[in-house]
């Protein structure tokens, strides 16, 4: 699963980071760190995390019920919930 992060987009509101830790972290108060190539094993929480951005910086390609653009809904994440 490939992972990008549009740090120009991201606000560091860390949602990601709560939902995802294993995947994403903040240094410090505003820098975001991320591995860009999660596991399979965390494809339910990358969706939540990628679903819980609230300025959409996040796509992931290869996770299941991604949109056109590689970013899940709010409902989509709210499903798997």
């Amino acid at each position: 699963m490939r992972l990008v992060v549009d740090l120009n987009k991201c606000q560091g509101y860390a949602q990601c980071a709560f939902l995802a830790p294993d995947v994403f972290a903040m240094h410090g108060e505003e820098t975001l760190i991320y591995n860009p190539h999660a596991a399979e094993e965390q494809r339910e929480r990358l969706a939540r995390a990628v679903a819980a951005c609230p300025v959409q910086a996040i796509t992931a390609d290869g996770l299941d019920g991604m949109g056109a653009a590689g970013t899940a809904s709010a409902q989509e994440a709210s499903d798997v919930r």
